[in-house]
């Protein structure tokens, strides 16, 4: 095992920050890593009967190529194969350096989150874009930012009980736009 190696692209993630706020003028914005982090601790709050360890672990997982790729956004007009097979190539690389028990998982739950082939690649899905929407509105809130173009409604989630949280979340930015100067 290239184990400094892989703890250096690990280590890359903390570093990262996610462009997608870099691009909108965020200040000090969230790294992948971070993100992650707190898509993996939201699954403790799931009440649905999934697989929790696969929840978290394909939430810290389904982000990994990017400590070699970087994150690529719409912004980057890389198509969507394009970006597919790049991080692709680079779950492949770090997975090599793992023992393979590592490797398996790694490459197993990349691929399932990917190809959303399980109800809980789904949740993860739905954790993924539940966490952009609410870091937006952390956002929103600490920097006097309008994200409104991260919010595309509730039925971008498949799964009832983050649709459900999702629907909370936009309730309270609606009251915060309606009681502040933002708007």
């Amino acid at each position: 095992m290239e184990k400094f190696e892989y703890f250096q692209l690990i280590s890359n993630l903390k570093h990262l920050p996610r462009k997608g706020w870099v691009e909108r003028g965020v200040n000090q914005p969230e790294t992948v890593a971070s993100h992650m982090y707190r898509m993996a601790m939201c699954a403790f709050a799931l009440k649905g009967t999934y697989d929790l360890e696969k929840v978290i672990k394909m939430c810290l997982v389904h982000d990994v190529g990017e400590s070699i790729v970087g994150d690529i956004t719409p912004a980057d007009n890389v198509a969507p194969e394009e970006k597919y097979r790049q991080e692709e190539q680079a779950v492949q690389h770090i997975a090599s350096l793992l023992p393979v028990w590592g490797k398996e998982q790694v490459l197993a739950l990349w691929k399932a989150y990917e190809e959303e082939d399980s109800v809980e690649a789904a949740v993860v899905r739905d954790l993924d874009k539940f966490d952009m929407v609410v870091q937006a509105f952390e956002y929103e809130q600490k920097q006097g930012k309008n994200l409104s173009g991260f919010f595309q409604g509730v039925d971008v989630f498949k799964t009832e009980e983050i649709r459900e949280w999702a629907q909370e979340l936009y309730q309270r930015r609606n009251t915060y736009f309606n009681n502040s100067s933002l708007s």
